[in-house]
C-alpha cells in the first residue's frame, strides 16, 4: 500500500520527444509519494529526483536519433527491474518512438509488449481509462489487415480474465461487467458480414462466462458506446486499436491514460506520442501524464 514513503517511477521517454520536459514539470508538484524520474540528468534539469541513465549521444528536441534506442530502453529496464523488486510501488511513463527503435535494428511493438516480455507476464492487456470510460483492447498495434488473423478464442478468453481480474484486484470493482465489442460491421450481419463474431468472439464471451464472468457481446461497435449501454458497464473490449480509442480519446480530451493490465506490478502511462514538433517549446500539455501518475499511485494504494 502506498504511503509518504512510497517511490514510483517516472521513465522520461524519448529523449527528442516532450517527455522529459513533461517529466520535469510534473515531478516539481507536491504529492504524497516519492517521484524518481529516470533518464540523461542533462534532459531532466530542474526535477527533485532523478536517476541518471547516461545518453549514447546528446539529443536535439525534435531531432530522432537511432544511437539513443538504446538508452530508451536501458531507461525503461531500470524501471522494470525496481518495480520487480519491490523498490517502486509502479511505472508511470512518458511516451517512446517506437520507429526510431526499430531503425536501429531493435524490434520494438510497444510499451506494452516489451513490458510484457521483459517481466515475465503471461498475457497482458492495453487499457485505457478516461472521460468516463475505460476501453481494453483485444489486439494491440498491428496492421489492420492483420487483425482477424490475430483473434483467437482462446486469447480472448484470456484477455478477459486478466481484464476481469485487474478491475477487480486493481480497480476494486466487485463485479465487473465488460462489454465487448465485434470485429465486423453490425457484428457479422449473422455470418453475411464475416464470421469471426460467431465463430470466434461468441465462444469466448460463453466461456468467460461460464467461469463467472458478467461479460456480454459481441456487440456492434457503431451501438457499444451509447450512453444506455456504458451506464451498465464498467469496461469495454475492442478488438483492434482504432476501434475503441477514437472514442476514448474524444471523451477525454487529453487527459486518457493507458493501463497495463496482467503485469506483476502497475505501469500506467499517457495517452498521446512523442509530439516531436513541439518538442522543447514548452507548449506541450501534461495533464495526460499528470493524470497517468494520479491513476497509478491510486492503483498502487490498492495492492
Amino acid at each position: 500500500m502506498t504511503s509518504a514513503k512510497a517511490r514510483i517511477a517516472l521513465t522520461s521517454g524519448e529523449p527528442a520527444g516532450v517527455g522529459p520536459e513533461l517529466c520535469v514539470r510534473v515531478a516539481r508538484e507536491a504529492r504524497s509519494v516519492e517521484l524518481v524520474v529516470i533518464g540523461d540528468r542533462a534532459l531532466l534539469s530542474g526535477a527533485p529526483r532523478i536517476e541518471h541513465v547516461p545518453l549514447a549521444r546528446a539529443s536535439t528536441p525534435g531531432k530522432l536519433d537511432p544511437a539513443n534506442a538504446r538508452y530508451v530502453l536501458a531507461v525503461l529496464d531500470r524501471a522494470i527491474a525496481g518495480c520487480r523488486s519491490g523498490e517502486f510501488a509502479a511505472m508511470v511513463t512518458a511516451p517512446v518512438q517506437k520507429s526510431v527503435i526499430n531503425d536501429a535494428g531493435i524490434a520494438f511493438t510497444g510499451h506494452t509488449e516489451y513490458l510484457a516480455e521483459h517481466s515475465a507476464a503471461e498475457h497482458v492487456v492495453m487499457m485505457l481509462v478516461g472521460g468516463g470510460l475505460r476501453v481494453a483492447l483485444a489486439t494491440t498495434h498491428l496492421p489492420l489487415k492483420d487483425v482477424p488473423r490475430a483473434i483467437s478464442t482462446a486469447g480472448l478468453f484470456a484477455t478477459i480474465k486478466v481484464l476481469d481480474a485487474d478491475l477487480r484486484r486493481r480497480f476494486r470493482i466487485a463485479r465487473p461487467r465488460i462489454l465487448v465489442a465485434g470485429l465486423n460491421p453490425h457484428s457479422g450481419e449473422s455470418g453475411h458480414l464475416g464470421h469471426e463474431d460467431t465463430d470466434l468472439i461468441a465462444p469466448a464471451i460463453a466461456a468467460a462466462r461460464a467461469a463467472g464472468i458478467e461479460a456480454s457481446g459481441p456487440l456492434p461497435a457503431d451501438t457499444l458506446f451509447v450512453p444506455e449501454r456504458l451506464r451498465n458497464a464498467d469496461a469495454v473490449l475492442a478488438m483492434y486499436h482504432d476501434q475503441g480509442l477514437p472514442v476514448l480519446k474524444y471523451a477525454s480530451f487529453g487527459r486518457g491514460v493507458n493501463v497495463t493490465l496482467g503485469l506483476p506490478f502497475v505501469r500506467t502511462s499517457v495517452d498521446h506520442g512523442t509530439a516531436l514538433d513541439i518538442a522543447g517549446s514548452g507548449r506541450a500539455d501534461p495533464g495526460s501524464l499528470r493524470e497517468a501518475l494520479e491513476l497509478a499511485i491510486e492503483l498502487a494504494s490498492s495492492t
